[in-house]
């Protein structure tokens, strides 16, 4: 199969190039520095013809009230290039749990571009992961403050990158769900623990004081999987950690 990756010179869509390449696909990265360019369209018209899916895993550059506009216009740029191409099917990458926390921008921005994509003309896939393992370093940078990193109690189920990427390789070469596909990783904690068992590993003698109003994921019920169907990924935190 022929794969557009969207977004793919970044953390996950790397490994995703390289996890399709290795099983005999033709997976593409694309990116600015490749020139395409989601907000003004340019390139994206070449990036996707022929191909048989396109993979958009462009993110915001920022978290906050911007962030809605840029989901909106790269996804209208995209599907209209998509559709012009006869692209068969289109896969993005978006946070189990998203549609609960309408407090939070960046949140709402993500739900907006699920709902573009699942009205859009072109069979589609999300793939909903978990908050990924090699944040938690800009987590805790928050709301770090000496020697005190501050961190809510809410209930995360961390998933590594390469698994992330994973799931989505597999994702993009199979029918399109038309749908959601949510992933995690094995282990259910709590942020605060997560970030004293960060700590702890690293042999970062700083400490992690419980505060429920702390940072962005305060506002956060928590990305806890209780769906039967939802897929567990194998990597382990203290695993990944070492």
């Amino acid at each position: 199969m022929k794969i557009a990756v969207i977004g793919g010179t970044g953390l996950i869509g790397s490994q995703v190039v390289g996890r399709l390449n290795a099983a005999g696909h033709e997976a593409v990265p694309h990116s600015q520095s490749t020139g395409v360019d989601v907000i003004s369209g340019r390139g994206l018209d070449e990036a996707v013809a022929g191909a048989d899916a396109v993979v958009n895993l462009t993110n915001s550059p920022t978290f906050d009230e911007a962030s809605p506009a840029f989901f909106r216009t790269s996804m209208d740029n995209l599907l209209v290039a998509a559709r012009k191409g006869g692209v068969g099917h289109v896969v993005i990458l978006s946070i189990v749990g998203v549609d609960g926390v309408p407090e939070l921008d960046y949140y709402r921005a993500k739900v907006l571009q699920e709902n573009i994509l699942a009205a859009g003309p072109v069979p589609y896939s999300i793939v909903r992961a978990t908050q990924f393992m090699e944040f938690m370093d800009a987590v805790m940078s928050w709301t770090a403050d000496g020697d005190t990193v501050r961190l809510p109690a809410t209930p995360i189920q961390p998933i590594a990158a390469k698994d992330v990427a994973a799931e989505v390789a597999e994702t993009a070469v199979g029918a399109p769900l038309n749908g959601i596909r949510n992933i995690a990783g094995p282990e259910i904690f709590s942020l605060d623990e997560l970030g004293r068992i960060t700590l702890s590993r690293k042999g970062d003698r700083r400490t992690v004081v419980t505060d429920p109003t702390a940072g962005m994921f305060a506002v956060v019920k928590g990305d806890v999987l209780t769906d039967k169907d939802a897929h567990l990924a194998p990597t382990r935190y203290t695993d990944w950690l070492s």
